[in-house]
């Protein structure tokens, strides 16, 4: 299990993580989403040991990442931008992973590369950021690691290799047990592909638990009434629209007391609505501001 306790961290006065307590089973797949600036990639690095907690701590197994070679040997990192040696050939990044991770499996490169198809001669710099992007999934995952933590994993690929991307994801976690964080901007994928998502805003935890969860709490309903009515006060609701005699309601404290309110304030129909992962990160945020 992969623990974050009160984590904080700031950057001198600036605190980009405040107080964040998350934990993640193993083998399972757990998205970490937010606007710009919300501390994504700051707890990415903390999940890493590239940054050391201002307060609190992260710990694999109960063991702590950071400064920690023990530990992070059995992690694999795809940061959102490629910082390999842009002279280096596929072939010689290949030697130099076989130099630092034991545990790397070439035989399993080699099966990945089957998929992706890149040539193992060309440079690193002679690569689009796609196919970088590729390289650094295939490397990392070829290590064997116990934990995969992935920002912006498919930033770059086309909607092919995406697929083989989240394919590839489910099967690391399926078949042995490895514990993956992403973070990413893309809902729709991480919808698909997640057990349980932490939403952050402002450095601090505005929702942790599964998208299941996510969907029971946030919740879009359309109620339809005779006469005009008035329901801004109703505690919970983020957002309403109206189209004639229809209204669409978007609530972060659905129940089914909020459903009986509707009926009292003269709804004829309540029904709702599914949404995306993607449409109540936009509603939840929007509702806040």
């Amino acid at each position: 299990m992969i623990s974050i306790k009160n984590v904080s961290k700031y950057y001198g006065r600036l605190k980009a993580l405040d107080n964040v307590s998350v934990d993640i089973p193993t083998g399972s797949i757990h998205g970490i989403i937010g606007e710009n600036g919300a501390g994504k990639t700051t707890l990415i690095h903390c999940l890493t040991g590239i940054y050391k907690c201002s307060e609190g701590a992260v710990s694999y197994d109960g063991e702590p990442v950071y400064d920690n070679p023990a530990v992070k040997a059995g992690i694999g990192y795809v940061a959102d931008s490629c910082n390999y040696f842009p002279n280096a050939s596929i072939n010689e990044m290949v030697r130099f992973y076989k130099g630092m991770y034991p545990t790397f499996d070439e035989s399993e490169f080699e099966r990945l590369n089957a998929i992706f198809k890149l040539d193992a001669s060309r440079k690193v710099k002679q690569l689009s950021k796609g196919m970088q992007m590729r390289l650094a999934l295939m490397l990392n995952i070829s290590i064997r690691p116990d934990a995969l933590i992935l920002d912006e994993p498919t930033s770059g690929l086309d909607a092919v290799a995406k697929k083989q991307v989240m394919d590839i994801l489910i099967e690391e976690a399926d078949k042995r047990g490895c514990t993956i964080v992403i973070s990413s901007h893309h809902l729709s994928e991480l919808e698909k592909l997640c057990d349980g998502v932490t939403m952050l805003e402002n450095g601090s935890v505005l929702f942790n638990g599964s998208v299941e969860d996510m969907k029971e709490r946030v919740v879009k309903l359309q109620a339809v009434f005779r006469n005009d009515a008035d329901i801004s006060d109703i505690e919970g609701v983020l957002n309403i629209e109206k189209i004639g005699s229809i209204y669409y309601i978007i609530t972060d404290k659905y129940s089914p007391e909020l459903e009986k309110e509707l009926y009292s304030r003269g709804a004829e129909l309540v029904e709702r609505i599914g949404m995306s992962l993607e449409e109540i990160f936009i509603y939840t945020y929007e509702g806040r501001e």
